[in-house]
């Protein structure tokens, strides 16, 4: 029974570790381009299915379409998402350079990446809590004994500190990364 919140808990730390993903750090990291999706054929396909996205120096992405006539839909993609980097097109395939952080910019950032952290520590703390509502009802249903629902309690809030240790880290990571220049 317990399983199923432990699963939780882990859906939670993937999902902050894959969002993670998703900021860029000074470096060219291909991640940032995981949500974009152009037309190909009048339907909406991701990005890495539709071109070949290499990183051929740290601070440059390219993105060679399969065809050529997709270079505008990709360049308009990447226009209208929150990257924040101009594409530029060479009429082959399109570039993105990644300026320097100024570090100003780094503080920004980390403090994004710490507000993402609690937001993920919140979701684990809330499956804590759903996981000792579900087991006082199981106790009130005489389904579990109130020596079996303090072992459960216990097993739960270690669970919760577990994942919980594990989001610092990925946030202490994180901010490294950033702020090194």
């Amino acid at each position: 029974m317990l399983k199923t919140f432990e699963e939780k808990m882990n859906k939670s730390v993937d999902a902050l570790v894959r969002e993670y993903a998703t900021i860029r750090a000074g470096r060219a990291n291909p991640h940032i381009l995981d949500r974009l999706t152009v037309e190909y054929y009048g339907v909406p396909t991701p990005l890495q299915q539709a071109a070949n996205i290499s990183v051929p120096e740290a601070r440059c992405i390219m993105i060679t379409p399969w065809e050529t006539s997709l270079l505008k839909e990709v360049e308009k993609a990447i226009l209208t998402s929150d990257i924040g980097i101009n594409p530029t097109n060479d009429g082959k395939s399109i570039r993105l350079i990644f300026p320097e952080l100024t570090e100003e910019r780094r503080k920004e950032l980390v403090k994004d990446v710490k507000k993402k952290g609690e937001a993920a520590k919140v979701a684990i703390r809330n499956i804590r809590r759903d996981a000792n509502d579900s087991l006082k009802k199981q106790n009130k249903a005489n389904e579990i004994s109130e020596d079996e629902l303090k072992d459960a309690e216990d097993k739960v809030q270690k669970m919760t500190d577990k994942y919980i240790a594990e989001i610092d880290k990925e946030i202490e990571a994180k901010s490294k990364e950033i702020l090194t220049v």
